[in-house]
C-alpha cells in the first residue's frame, strides 16, 4: 500500500510517498510529473520511512544533510533506474553535464534519452536531479521548476550559468522569483528553524 504526506519546505509544499518500508516519491507540488494521490493510497503523516524522510529533507534545506541513508523503492524501467543510480553518484555541491550522465550510463548517443529519465526522477532532491546541467553550463530542465533548481544549486554551492534564453522570455518573473525562492531558503536556513 503507498503511504502519503505533505510538508512545507522553503520552496513549497511538497509530496512524499512511500511503499511499506521505502520512499517512492519526493514531489514539488504542481510540478510537472507529480504523482496524483489515488483513493487507495492511505494518508499517514506517522509513517517511520515519511517521518524520515522529511526529517532529513528539513536537515537539507538547514544546511544540515548532504547526503541521504533512506531505502528507496523506486519503479521506472531498468534504463531509467540506472540512470536513477547514477544521479546518486553525484557528490552534494557538484554537478554534471547530461552529456557526461550519459556517458556515465553507458549511453553516449541518446542524450535526450537520458535526459527523460532524469526528468522523471520520482524522489527529488533525494536522488539529486538539480544537479545535472546543460553541456555549456547553463540550467536546462527541471520538473520542479528552474527557480528550484537554482535554489538547491545555491544551497549546496555549486555553480551553473544562467540559461540565457529562459533569461531574454522570462527576464523579470524568473529574476523575482529566483531572489524571492532564495531569500527564503537563506531565511530559511539562517534561522536555525
Amino acid at each position: 500500500m503507498t503511504s502519503f504526506t505533505y510538508m512545507d519546505s522553503p520552496l513549497g509544499s511538497m509530496l512524499l510517498t512511500a511503499d511499506d518500508e521505502a520512499l517512492s516519491g519526493v514531489y514539488f507540488v504542481g510540478q510537472k510529473y507529480q504523482a496524483l494521490t489515488r483513493p487507495d493510497w492511505k494518508e499517514d503523516c506517522r509513517s517511520a520511512v515519511l517521518e524520515r524522510a522529511r526529517a532529513a529533507l528539513l536537515a537539507y534545506f538547514e544546511g544540515h544533510c548532504k547526503q541521504f541513508d533512506i531505502p528507496l523503492s523506486l519503479r521506472g524501467t531498468p534504463f531509467q533506474s540506472r540512470v536513477w543510480q547514477a544521479l546518486c553518484d553525484i557528490p552534494f555541491g557538484t554537478t554534471v553535464t547530461y552529456a557526461e550522465l550519459a556517458r556515465r550510463v553507458g549511453a553516449s548517443a541518446i542524450v535526450r534519452a537520458v535526459g527523460g529519465a532524469v526528468g522523471r526522477n520520482p524522489v527529488s532532491i533525494i536522488v539529486p536531479c538539480h544537479r545535472v546541467i546543460g553541456s555549456d553550463g547553463s540550467l536546462t530542465g527541471y520538473a520542479g521548476g528552474l527557480d528550484r533548481k537554482r535554489a538547491l544549486l545555491t544551497l549546496e554551492g555549486a555553480k551553473a550559468k544562467p540559461n540565457t534564453e529562459a533569461r531574454r522570455t522570462q527576464r523579470k518573473s524568473e529574476t523575482e522569483m529566483d531572489l524571492r525562492q532564495t531569500e527564503l531558503l537563506l531565511k530559511y536556513h539562517d534561522s536555525g528553524a
